[in-house]
């Protein structure tokens, strides 16, 4: 009997552990974002807003004067606070700017804008009237993108850059159909443009979506979950309580993100006038280019931002580029926020 007792004792506390586990997990899911926005709030940073000329908004978050300017530029399908794992940390170095890139966030959404030329030229714009003042330049993605035009042509107002992980030559029309983009976002971005049945693109992205093949047979759970989710709480974000912060991420910025922005990379208009080989050429400045992981899945899809031999001819074409390979996933600054911020820390002293 005493023997029972302790089996069932023991066997309890397994269960209250597990369930503790299991609470601590599902909390961390719906709210790991929270305390990182915290601290870039108590580290000084303030969201503000400035009207171009033409009406054009841009949104972004200025951080203390506490070093060189710093302009971060985000990727497609977030906003400035995607940064929020690095920014207390690096605005202890430098005075930071971390815009809201055209279509997102609270920034303007006009698709005549939605291209490398327009938003470079209005982020030339932000750094010689907003900055005022030379600026280090770090984009990730798309953003990677848009640092590499303004290297090329606004020179004159950019000490150095730092590029990570940009799909070089990958988002080119060439190619873009094989990529992990394509099949993920940019078609099904497409899709949900031409229908009238929805307007609720982050339950069609979630629907349509390349990566919930990788669930196997638990793709089902997850969309009925999702469904029902969405129609008991049609005002918030959409959360999935069991996916983890690298999937449910991807939500917490979808309700401000505007579909006809990733329409331009489905139809080349992103592009416009905008030669990637020609543009990397150009650049004559210090410069870091960040390399991640990458793979082909069983389709030849390219499952990166950029293959091996992509970032090889990208850091080639750079004069004098420094390429870095991270063992992470497309999001350093977000998956691996001390080795990020410590590649900007080195390109800081690199430079000054």
């Amino acid at each position: 009997m005493k023997f029972i007792k302790i089996i069932l004792l023991v066997a309890g506390s397994i269960l209250a552990i597990l369930i503790l586990a299991a609470g601590v997990y599902v909390y961390h899911n719906l709210n790991y974002y929270k305390t990182p926005l915290r601290r870039t709030m108590r580290a000084g940073f303030v969201e503000k807003q400035v009207t171009l000329e033409d009406g054009t908004i841009l949104n972004y978050a200025e951080g203390p004067d506490n070093g060189p300017a710093l302009l971060l530029i985000h990727g497609q399908m977030v906003s400035w606070k995607d940064y929020a794992d690095v920014l207390p940390a690096l605005s202890e170095h430098y005075h930071i700017f971390a815009v809201d890139v055209h279509g997102h966030g609270k920034s303007s959404r006009n698709p005549e804008k939605y291209s490398v030329e327009a938003i470079g030229a209005d982020l030339a714009w932000f750094m010689e009237n907003v900055i005022g003042q030379p600026v280090i330049v770090s984009g990730h993605s798309s953003g990677g993108l848009l640092t590499a035009w303004l290297a090329a042509n606004a020179s004159e107002n950019i000490r150095g850059i730092v590029l990570e992980d940009p799909p070089f030559f990958s988002t080119e029309a060439s190619r873009i159909q094989n990529t992990f983009a394509w099949v993920d976002s940019f078609e099904p971005i497409h899709r949900f443009l031409a229908q009238d049945e929805t307007n609720d693109f982050p339950l069609f992205y979630l629907e349509n979506c390349y990566w919930l093949h990788f669930f196997g047979d638990g793709r089902e759970g997850i969309l009925r979950y999702a469904r029902s989710y969405r129609a008991k709480h049609p005002q918030e974000d959409l959360k999935v309580f069991f996916l983890p912060p690298s999937i449910t991420r991807i939500f917490l910025f979808l309700e401000s993100y505007d579909p006809r922005f990733g329409d331009t990379f489905y139809d080349a208009s992103w592009n416009k006038d905008f030669d990637h080989a020609e543009i990397l050429a150009k650049i004559d400045m210090p410069s870091v280019l960040i390399h991640t992981n990458w793979s082909y899945d069983e389709n030849g899809i390219l499952l990166a931002a950029m293959s091996g031999e992509d970032a090889k001819r990208a850091h080639l074409l750079i004069p004098g580029n420094k390429l870095i390979n991270v063992d992470s996933g497309h999001d350093v600054h977000a998956e691996k926020p001390k080795e990020f911020t410590q590649i900007m820390l080195d390109f800081l002293e690199e430079i000054q």
